[in-house]
């Protein structure tokens, strides 16, 4: 294969990438060294973003409110920790055929890496082997690194869009020292500020008024600010009107965190069961329903009234009952 961009694209949707983008090493200047693939390669000069679409039907079973484990097993961990990685794989033997080297980075959460961005304060679980290195494991923003390589923007949520998904895909990176030709920076606009991913969030994470913001290759992201731990105990199930698994009735606030969790089997398991309702779904079928997604569909995404869970018309069943150890 040519080491050129355009060979390296065609190769990569081949093995079953549905976008690439590449970007030059210098775009992730300013980043903070814990999140900096430059301290992974020093010698890298591209970096290669993959997305990997999240199918529309993985989200019908929750939509509809009668089968969640599709989503939580295909469109979140089988992406990341399967599909992603595969493809990855695939490609770095590729480049790897042709002399240069290839570092693959996956999608997966690392305790290390996301401890310290939930609360940059807390003790770090790793130290640095040798000075002036920041702590491993490094682990790159996948946001940060698809705006570098031009494949769309921040959404209002903080969620990445791209013109043909909207918030649907899940992104992995590849570093190289093969110099390709960088992809122009994303400049059109696919989110609109409707704010409907804040209003439908079941943690309430996603606030209506205040900001953050970063700067990627002299391009400053606005998005809003996000309460983590919310946002962390809604993509779980915390909301009992929105996980028919969280048996107790409970929301996490009202009890301990390893009481609420340990009465749902999804939560043990399939910690996705929320399905993104507000920052993924509500963004989706807003975008989607205001022409604002290059892909098209015959018919639209949402087509009943949106569930939620009446909790007084279960609580004879709810109240008092103990977990099933048999299911865990």
């Amino acid at each position: 294969m040519k080491m050129n961009s355009e060979n390296i694209k065609k190769f990569a949707k081949k093995l079953g990438a549905d976008l690439v983008g590449i970007s030059s090493m210098d775009r992730f200047e300013g980043a903070p060294p814990q999140q900096d693939p430059r301290y992974i390669f020093p010698e890298a000069k591209s970096c290669i973003v993959m997305a990997f679409r999240i199918p529309r039907g993985y989200y019908r079973g929750i939509e509809e409110g009668t089968n969640f484990a599709t989503y939580t097993a295909m469109g979140y961990a089988g992406i990341n920790e399967i599909y992603g990685p595969i493809v990855l794989r695939e490609l770095c033997c590729a480049i790897e055929d042709e002399g240069f080297e290839a570092v693959p980075l996956p999608n997966i959460q690392l305790r290390s890496a996301v401890q310290w961005w939930v609360k940059k304060d807390t003790p770090p679980v790793s130290v640095p082997v040798s000075e002036g290195l920041p702590n491993p494991d490094v682990m790159i923003d996948m946001r940060v690194a698809a705006f570098a390589a031009g494949l769309g923007e921040f959404g209002y949520s903080k969620v990445f869009l791209t013109p043909e998904f909207g918030p649907m895909q899940r992104f992995v990176a590849l570093l190289t020292d093969a110099e390709l030709e960088s992809d122009p920076i994303f400049t059109g606009k696919i989110c609109d500020r409707c704010k409907l991913c804040a209003r439908m969030c079941t943690g309430e994470a996603i606030s209506m008024t205040e900001m953050d913001s970063i700067t990627i290759a002299g391009h400053k992201c606005e998005f809003a600010k996000i309460d983590l731990h919310k946002c962390g105990s809604a993509y779980r199930g915390g909301n009992d009107k929105f996980n028919p698994f969280l048996l107790t009735g409970k929301q996490f606030g009202d009890g301990p965190i390893e009481e609420t969790m340990g009465m749902s089997l999804y939560n043990r398991h399939s910690p996705a069961i929320e399905g993104a309702r507000g920052c993924m779904r509500e963004c989706y079928i807003h975008l989607e329903q205001t022409g604002r997604l290059t892909r098209k569909f015959k018919s639209k995404f949402r087509k009943r009234k949106p569930w939620v869970i009446d909790r007084e018309k279960f609580k004879d069943y709810i109240v008092g009952r103990k977990p099933d150890k048999t299911l865990y």
